[in-house]
C-alpha cells in the first residue's frame, strides 16, 4: 500500500508492524483513542498489542450522517469491536473478510488500510493461519 497520511494523528506507532496507541490512565485503565487535551493529563501513551479477539460486530449497510467524509459512493462495509487481552476493546473496521467468516472471539490483527485516495486508517482482520 502507497503511504497515505494518517486520517487522524497519533493513532498507531511508527514501526515495521504498527500497533494502535493507547492511553494509560493514572489508576491503570487503559482507553482507546489517547484521550486530548485536560482529559489527556496525567494520561500515558501505550502501545497496544497488535493481536485480539472479535468481540462483536456488524454490517454497517448505510451511509453515516455528516460529517462522514469516507470513500464515496458509500460502500457497506463491517464495523466491530476487538478485544486486545488485558487492554481495552476497541471499536474498528474489519477489512479482508465478509460477514459468513466472522465468528465471536476468533483471532483478529491490526492492519493500516487506506480509508480513501488521500488517507489511511486502521482496521482488524481475521487471523491468517499459517
Amino acid at each position: 500500500m502507497t503511504m497515505l497520511a494518517p486520517i487522524a494523528p497519533g493513532l498507531w506507532t511508527d514501526e515495521a508492524e504498527p500497533r494502535l496507541i493507547g492511553g494509560r490512565r493514572g489508576d491503570g485503565e487503559i482507553v482507546f483513542p489517547v484521550p486530548s487535551g485536560d482529559a489527556a493529563t496525567l494520561v500515558e501513551p501505550v502501545a497496544l498489542s497488535r493481536c485480539g479477539t472479535l468481540w462483536s460486530w456488524t454490517t454497517q449497510g448505510f451511509e453515516p450522517k455528516e460529517p462522514y467524509s469516507g470513500p464515496q459512493p458509500f460502500q457497506p462495509f463491517l464495523i466491530g469491536y476487538v478485544e486486545l487481552p488485558g487492554e481495552v476493546i476497541v471499536e474498528t473496521r474489519i477489512v479482508d473478510a465478509a460477514p459468513a467468516d466472522l465468528a465471536i472471539g476468533m483471532p483478529m490483527t491490526f492492519a493500516v488500510v487506506a480509508f480513501d485516495d488521500r488517507r489511511s486508517t486502521y482496521a482488524f482482520r481475521p487471523e491468517r493461519q499459517p
